[in-house]
């Protein structure tokens, strides 16, 4: 159950920050706000508004709380795969899927040779050739889209194998917009900021900045909102139809019995209690009535397949994942290499970057546990995942 910090700030998180409520609160303040501001069990400090925050917003739409990635979510197979018949090594399956998925900061399919990458140029090119945002796209921006089109990114965004309580196998995968989306999303962000400055707007923080409805810039924001979040649903299942491909040439036998997608960066138009607001979730997911859910934990913990129960005062939202405990410079500090190859003990990874993934360990996340005990009155877990083999960018 939430916790009232005051009439403008609902708090879900059991474990959180002095600094990550003050950032929230500076959001709640901000005078287009409706209502509260509804804070997940997983918040953390973000750039301008907080991670893990869902904000009501009347007639306007905060750029920067959508973020920068735009559309970022996460997609989960469940396979008619049993744990008990995974061989022994899934060595050769993180192998064959780093090929056909690429990882990492800036990475895309150029540069590579062979009919998976000619395939992905082909299905990036027949995307792109019918999808268009609203601002035009410059030829190198048209090539960073083309390119990274069913890509992963770096940071938390990975592939991962998993187990449930019934021993059934799961593919599950994080990702967003990838480059483009970034540039579009600074884009509009530093619009915002320039038309606030020059309304004299007194802010709290710059990167509050605010688009009015109706105004050429709103529109044009949300039409490359909107373009953006197709293309990280459209990366996402070009990664898993190539990912499913490896999977299944691996094993032999297989085939996909349900799939779950949702975004976790994004905002759209939502009535609630008889009016109509801009609901921004930034680092959570929609959980109305039966919304089927993906939150992953950290890479070496546990995800959950979970439905929603429609709580009105989280403004039908729950957490997008566990939520950072430290942040990736801390994380470097407190913890070694050795650290999170222990932690990772037992699981199939890519023990060769474990000096690059270390801000990734595990216990620099919040208790996942803790995460969905503390959302109860959210979502319904469906089923508990277990990773059997990760695979992420640095």
């Amino acid at each position: 159950m939430p916790e009232t910090i005051n009439p403008k700030l609902l708090s879900w998180a059991s474990e959180i920050d002095p600094e990550t409520i003050r950032q929230a609160e500076k959001t709640a303040r901000l005078p287009i706000v409706e209502g509260h501001v509804a804070l997940m069990p997983d918040a953390h400090v973000g750039i301008g508004a907080t991670v893990g925050s869902v904000i009501p917003t009347m007639g306007a739409v905060i750029p920067s709380a959508v973020g920068v990635d735009i559309g970022c979510g996460m997609i989960a197979a469940e396979l008619d795969v049993t744990e008990s018949q995974l061989p022994d090594s899934l060595e050769p399956l993180l192998h064959r899927i780093e090929r056909v998925v690429p990882a990492g900061v800036g990475q895309g399919h150029d540069g590579k040779r062979g009919a998976a990458a000619e395939s992905a140029g082909q299905a990036a090119d027949a995307w792109l050739a019918t999808h268009r945002p609203a601002t035009v796209l410059s030829a190198d921006q048209a090539n960073k889209a083309a390119r990274q089109f069913g890509s992963l990114g770096s940071g938390n965004h990975f592939f991962e194998l998993c187990v449930d309580e019934r021993a059934r196998v799961w593919v599950v995968l994080h990702s967003g917009s990838r480059g483009i989306g970034n540039q579009l999303a600074q884009a509009h962000i530093a619009t915002a900021k320039r038309l606030a400055k020059e309304a004299m707007l007194s802010l709290e923080d710059p990167d509050l900045a605010w688009f009015v409805q109706g105004t050429p810039e709103f529109d044009a924001y949300v039409a490359d909102m909107l373009w953006a979040q197709d293309y990280a649903l459209a990366n996402r299942s070009q990664m898993m139809e190539r990912a499913m491909g490896e999977v299944f040439a691996f094993l032999g036998f297989g085939t996909q019995t349900r799939i779950i997608d949702c975004h976790h960066n994004f905002t759209q138009p939502e009535v609630h209690d008889g009016r109509e607001l801009w609901v921004t979730r930034k680092g959570a997911i929609r959980a109305d009535t039966g919304d089927l859910g993906v939150i992953p934990g950290s890479m070496g913990t546990r995800s959950y397949i979970v439905a929603g129960k429609g709580s009105a005062a989280s403004w039908r939202s729950c957490s997008h994942g566990a939520g950072r405990r430290y942040s990736r410079t801390k994380a470097r500090k407190l913890f070694s290499p050795a650290d999170l190859a222990e932690q990772m003990s037992g699981k199939t990874w890519l023990k060769g970057r474990a000096a690059a993934l270390v801000d990734e360990i595990p216990t620099a996340y919040k208790d996942i546990d803790q995460v969905m005990a503390d959302q109860a009155d959210l979502v319904e877990v469906l089923h508990t995942l277990h990773q059997v083999l990760n695979y992420k960018g640095t």
